[in-house]
């Protein structure tokens, strides 16, 4: 596989992680709306702070509680009734959003529900939109958790990726932190950051940002990790650089917000991860040790000194 990270030119994009304020209701107009004018507050925030690009967490745009759709609910998890979901507000709402990346030259990551044809269940997304105003992509959520699958929203079936100033992005969603695997993949396909959006619930987002910081020493690549605001009091959203450590982090006092930062492969931390560990990591993984295992009885005899 060619080395395209470490043989490209240096590269650099100032990005914006947002924390917004997740609705749990059953999709209605009032907190469509709410959420999209948030959404928009923020991205302006992070324009005016210099980003070229804003992360947003899973359900940005709309997180249904798995009772609040229930057609067995209140009180019953069952099958979700979808037909409660407004679906002519949240695409207005997007539509809204949409025209707001073009006027400020935004690239936006948010999370929605997809609508498919009837009568399958949505996606559970990642809408990237350019600084144009187009959905370029969309990442579906693939490891869904057991409430999800069973009565929520069908599974996506492949990564994505998309650059913006030459930075290679990857999208991760929900609960997928538990499947590194999924990250792996992402560095086999050359990103340098994974956006991870995730609607959180205490202790399980202090697990999933744990998660995320092992994620991207491993890989050796910037992770972007996104929650709703409600639960930034355990683990506010932040960027974690190539070496697991935390790079700057939003508020952690429940409110919306947004915290920015440089995405600059020419530092010397991120050089070191990116010409030095993750290459040798690949040559390792590539066979390397097998020339030098030795035949010796003193190698086979696991029972001595």
């Amino acid at each position: 596989m060619p080395e395209k990270n470490q043989a490209s030119a240096d590269r650099h994009v100032r990005m914006a992680v947002a924390q917004n304020t997740a609705y749990q209701g059953a999709g209605g107009s009032t907190e469509l709306r709410a959420a999209g004018r948030e959404v928009r507050l923020l991205m302006r925030e992070g324009r005016q702070a210099g980003a070229r690009i804003i992360h947003f967490p899973e359900g940005a745009t709309c997180s249904p509680h798995k009772l609040a759709l229930s057609s067995e609910g209140p009180d019953t998890v069952g099958p979700a009734d979808w037909d409660r979901f407004d679906w002519r507000v949240l695409e207005d709402e997007l539509e809204r959003t949409a025209r707001l990346a073009d006027e400020l030259g935004l690239w936006t990551v948010l999370g929605s529900a997809h609508r498919l044809t009837a009568p399958n269940r949505p996606h559970n997304s990642l809408y990237v939109i350019s600084d144009g105003g187009v959905v370029v992509t969309r990442y579906d959520e693939r490891m869904l958790s057991h409430t999800k699958i069973s009565y929520m929203y069908a599974p996506g079936s492949a990564p994505r990726t998309f650059e913006v100033d030459g930075v290679r992005f990857g999208c991760l969603l929900g609960m997928e932190a538990h499947f590194p695997e999924l990250f792996g993949a992402y560095e086999q396909l050359d990103v340098d950051c994974v956006l991870f959006s995730t609607a959180g619930a205490a202790p399980y987002d202090g697990v999933f940002a744990t998660e995320a910081r092992g994620h991207a020493a491993t890989n050796s690549f910037w992770v972007s990790f996104s929650v709703p605001a409600q639960h930034s009091g355990t683990t506010p959203s932040g960027v974690i650089g190539p070496g697991g450590q935390w790079l700057t982090r939003c508020a952690g006092d429940g409110t919306p917000s947004v915290a920015v930062v440089d995405l600059d492969t020419s530092t010397k931390d991120v050089e070191t991860a990116a010409t030095k560990a993750r290459p040798w990591r690949r040559t390792a993984r590539a066979g390397l040790y097998e020339p030098h295992v030795v035949h010796d009885p003193r190698s086979n005899e696991l029972s001595a000194f």
